[in-house]
């Protein structure tokens, strides 16, 4: 097979063996693949593949055909719609995936639209509904409102009937995420706009020490992406006297059963929010697999509405 493949500090498609599947797991011919954080971060080796991963082929979430079964598997058959999150591997032709960590493609999805709603969209939802309890009424400021887990974020707290802030640092890009459901503001003096009970934190540690200040009273922060800093310094003083809390959270370095009880979760809130189209997966550019370094480019320049996707086959 086909896959992306870093090595020396740069990424390039390279031939490697076929994957076999084993015991639960599922053989998927990938038909598209996202782009993510975790990736650029994977290139610059700051991100090591876990345990039983591909060391040096990318990709934490895909779309794509069963095409063959391990033993034991049962959720699906050679030929279904299948979507989820991977630990890596993902950027190649074909990929092993346990069938836990998989989702049916709802009937009418784009394949570049499934390949782009996995890990964002359990991210999100995990970080907000399981780590934080945010709940009907609270206050939300989600940091990077523009991209991948940003878009997702938004969607899906809007329509659990949360009040949604986020930050756009690109002014092009501010009112097509106002349509997704957020009252959008620059990420200058954010916590003017407070308070907020619950902070999507997709930057990093430059913004922890105002987030701190724009909480209300027993207020959550969840850190998820640190694009911009993973240091900062902290008054801890505010933090204690508003009872608030930090929540750090990452899917790649869960073990199965947790991916599974996150993937499953998924399916029951918001899948049918795509079916109905309340929710949808933002594409801000698709590139083949051969050109899969303009891929990366187009990442790392930022100034982007939603997700970067690889058409694999």
């Amino acid at each position: 097979m086909i896959a992306a493949t870093i090595a020396d500090g740069a990424i390039a498609p390279a031939e490697h063996p076929d994957p076999e599947p084993g015991g639960g797991e599922v053989l998927v011919r990938v038909r598209t693949a996202g782009l993510n954080g975790a990736d650029m971060h994977q290139l610059a080796g700051h991100y090591p593949a876990p345990p039983g991963s591909p060391p040096d082929i990318p990709g934490l979430e895909l779309a794509g055909e069963v095409a063959a079964l391990g033993s034991g598997a049962r959720r699906f058959a050679i030929g279904d719609r299948v979507m989820g999150i991977v630990g890596g591997g993902g950027q190649a032709e074909l990929a092993v995936v346990h069938e836990r960590q998989l989702m049916p493609v709802p009937d009418g999805m784009s394949w570049e639209a499934a390949g782009g709603f996995p890990e964002v969209f359990t991210t999100a939802h995990d970080a907000l509904f399981t780590q934080c309890a945010l709940a009907a009424g609270e206050r939300l400021l989600v940091h990077g409102g523009a991209g991948g887990v940003g878009t997702a974020a938004v969607q899906i707290a809007a329509a659990a009937g949360v009040r949604v802030h986020a930050t756009v640092r690109d002014p092009g890009a501010r009112a097509a995420v106002g349509e997704l459901g957020a009252t959008v503001i620059a990420p200058e003096g954010f916590p003017e706009h407070g308070p907020f009970d619950v902070i999507l934190e997709l930057v990093g540690a430059p913004n922890l020490a105002a987030d701190v200040d724009a909480l209300e009273s027993g207020g959550r922060i969840a850190v998820v992406g640190i694009g911009g800093g993973a240091r900062g310094e902290l008054d801890l003083r505010p933090l204690m006297s508003k009872r608030a809390l930090i929540r750090g959270t990452m899917l790649r370095m869960r073990p199965l059963e947790e991916k599974a009880l996150a993937a499953r979760a998924v399916e029951r809130q918001v899948l049918p929010l795509l079916a109905e189209g309340t929710v949808v997966v933002p594409i801000a550019a698709t590139f083949p697999l051969d050109q899969v370094a303009a891929a990366y480019e187009r990442f790392a320049a930022g100034a982007k509405l939603g997700k970067i996707i690889l058409l694999v086959s």
